[in-house]
């Protein structure tokens, strides 16, 4: 490579908040760097580029590139950009530095370092962590045995953020945006850096060194995203690596990474790069270290050949675990009881004491008993994560509290369930339901009185997550209570639920057997078999997305909600189109009872119980659904194809005894 001392020309995008700090260090490497061109939908106020000459604006980062000729660009820009302005820039004949995190997923980030290949340009990921002497310490102290053998990494991080922090831009607080991943939540954005610090110092970060990850993510304030999280992540050599973080502290403290071993650990606080030894019998050993920054290596790279510190793939770990975020359900909301409202943002009880402790003790907050935490199970097919299911939903009683499958997502990530929703709130996911139980409610919502019609009444049960018999990332056996009203057990359930490959899909088997725990012969009933017709709703019941649109649903033999309402076909199909126009179908396969169906109204489909006359449990009874969940459209011969190959791994349903 021919050696020149003139500066490197560089492009800035997004030069506004963050991005502002760029317009800083690119003064401090006047002479070595020169600002040619800024790329913002905003016009940049000539203050601000005080020093920094009269450099060309624009809102096209490739074609400003073409026009200055510039070698870098840096992009400060909102993460959904990440990928395609980096893609355009590289095209365009520069080297870029993308801003963490680097891509709001998998296939974006894939897209991104394919590019930097594909041109032969370098691109550079802005984790500044890594840029800093410290991880290579921690690892030689890790690799001479300074602490034995390593049993985990753990990372905490607490920050108070205002109100304001999630209102700075139309994007912020949001994991999707128009059909976009935004992923803009704590451990994917501000706490990005202590999940890619970790993995740093336990030497995984190339692609597949994540062999699985767990999600345990909250949030107290009114957004989508998380701002109080944990992950565990499972590395390939079987390493635990458990980061806890929050946004709703009391006051701000130094995020660290601690490597604990069998004979001490290895603290490091990644915002100041000091290192710490911890032995018992020793007083701590306290080191710091330098760090590089990662602009001034990206020029080096560019006029004297200088190795990047941080190409895409010491980012790859990362991006596996930034996907399993990504996949996983959204946060689960945090109670205004456990919370307090202050000037300097919303605070968690306990927050940062939970946050170590996690980080200590390589847990997530489920099992630390946090008194807002939601338990999850999740669920694999393919290798992938497909489903979710939550145990103890913390829920107002007039939703009738009940453990549930949400949300459920096709191979491709498209999710096809739906939980709250506003037309009809006590719809929870995929799971057992039933609107009268003996006269008491484990549906949700009104109770439909015979000649008067729905009311509210104090007659709302839950079923009760007793435990797991049996667990496995394909499935899982538990025990569940019905408790009415009263707390008194009504149903003793158990309930078993499996995954398994069913190309081009995966499906979804579910066996439920009620056990009478009354004594006495129990009616369950449908609003129908009270007087109102076609409401024959109650026992498996699978709720879809509510903005789903152009809805079909069809069986062998017929078509439409009034064909296929009270039929008994062995299978049904229900396809449609999420709102970021992704195709999906869903095959239901059963036989013991007529379809309960809605597709006008809302899209929703059920297996009924008591059609329209009540059926009465004696001992016990037994139902079983497979659900074979897809990409695409699929037609009638695909759908009976699968619900073919689904009616094997069923389990032969049993009538009320």
């Amino acid at each position: 490579m021919k050696e020149t001392t003139e500066p490197v020309r560089v492009v800035l995008a997004g030069a506004h908040g963050h991005g502002a700090t760029y317009l800083d260090r690119l003064r401090r490497l006047r002479g070595r760097a020169e600002l040619v061109g800024v790329c913002d939908v905003r016009p940049v106020p000539p203050e601000a580029l005080a020093g920094l000459g009269e450099p060309d604006q624009g809102d096209d980062v490739g074609a400003l590139v073409a026009r200055t000729r510039a070698e870098i660009a840096v992009l400060a820009t909102p993460t959904p950009a990440h990928a395609p302005m980096a893609v355009a820039a590289l095209e365009a004949g520069a080297h870029v530095l993308v801003e963490k995190p680097p891509a709001p997923s998998m296939a974006a980030f894939e897209r991104m370092a394919r590019a930097a290949e594909r041109t032969g340009r370098g691109c550079q990921i802005g984790f500044q962590s890594l840029g800093s002497e410290a991880i290579a310490a921690v690892r030689r102290l890790v690799a001479g045995g300074a602490i034995g053998r390593v049993t985990g990494v753990g990372a905490a991080g607490s920050w108070p953020r205002p109100a304001a922090y999630f209102t700075r831009s139309p994007w912020a607080g949001r994991r999707r945006m128009g059909g976009d991943d935004v992923m803009d939540g704590a451990l994917t954005n501000p706490f990005a850096h202590a999940v890619v610090t970790a993995l740093a110092v336990a030497g995984a970060e190339g692609r597949g060194s994540v062999a699985g990850v767990e999600t345990d993510l909250y949030h107290a304030n009114p957004i989508e995203a998380d701002d109080t999280s944990a992950v565990r992540i499972r590395l390939a050599d079987g390493t635990p690596v458990v980061v806890a973080v929050t946004l709703c502290a009391p006051a701000r403290d130094e995020p660290y990474v601690v490597v604990h071993g069998e004979r001490g650990r290895v603290r490091l606080v990644y915002t100041t790069d000091e290192v710490t030894v911890e032995r018992p019998g020793s007083p701590p050993e306290v080191t710091r270290h330098g760090r590089a920054d990662l602009l001034e290596n990206l020029v080096a790279h560019v006029r004297g050949g200088e190795a990047l510190l941080v190409p895409p793939a010491r980012t790859a770990a990362f991006m596996e675990v930034m996907e399993a975020v990504r996949l996983a359900p959204d946060p689960a909301p945090i109670g205004d009881e456990h919370q307090e409202v202050t000037p300097g943002g919303r605070v968690l009880r306990g927050v940062s004491a939970l946050v170590e402790e996690a980080a200590e003790r390589l847990a997530l907050f489920t099992e630390l008993d946090a008194p807002w935490a939601v338990p999850r199970v999740a669920l694999a097919a393919a290798g992938r994560p497909v489903a979710t299911y939550v145990t103890a939903p913390r829920l107002p009683a007039t939703h009738a509290p009940r453990p549930h499958l949400h949300p459920v997502r096709t191979l491709g990530g498209v999710t096809v369930t739906e939980t709250l929703p506003e037309d009809h709130p006590h719809h929870l996911g995929a799971g057992v339901a039933i609107p009268d139980v003996g006269g008491r409610n484990f549906w949700g919502g009104r109770t439909y009185v015979r000649d008067r019609g729905p009311a509210w009444l104090d007659d709302h049960g839950r079923q009760r997550h007793a435990g797991f018999t049996g667990r496995t990332p394909a499935g899982f056996t538990e025990t569940l209570v019905w408790e009415g009203p009263d707390g008194l057990p009504v149903i003793r359930e158990k309930r078993v639920v499996r995954v398994r490959d069913a190309p081009p899909g995966w499906a979804l088997e579910l066996t439920f057997t009620l056990a009478n725990a009354t004594g006495t012969p129990l009616p369950i009933r449908s609003s129908a078999t009270k007087g109102r017709p076609g409401a024959a709703y109650g026992g498996f019941f699978w709720r879809a997305p509510g903005d789903s649109r152009d809805r079909r649903v069809f069986t062998a033999g017929a078509e439409g909600e009034e064909a296929v309402h009270g039929s008994q076909a062995p299978w049904l199909a229900l396809s449609a189109v999420s709102a970021g126009d992704e195709p999906w179908t869903l095959v239901f396969v059963q036989d013991a009872d007529p379809w309960f169906v809605r597709i006008a109204d809302y899209p929703g489909i059920g297996a009924a119980l008591a059609w329209d006359t009540p059926l009465v449990l004696g001992r016990v009874l037994t139902r079983a659904v497979t659900v074979v969940v897809a990409d695409g459209r699929l037609d009638r011969a695909e759908a009976a194809r699968l619900a073919a190959a689904a009616a094997p791994g069923r389990t032969a349903p049993a009538s009320a005894r």
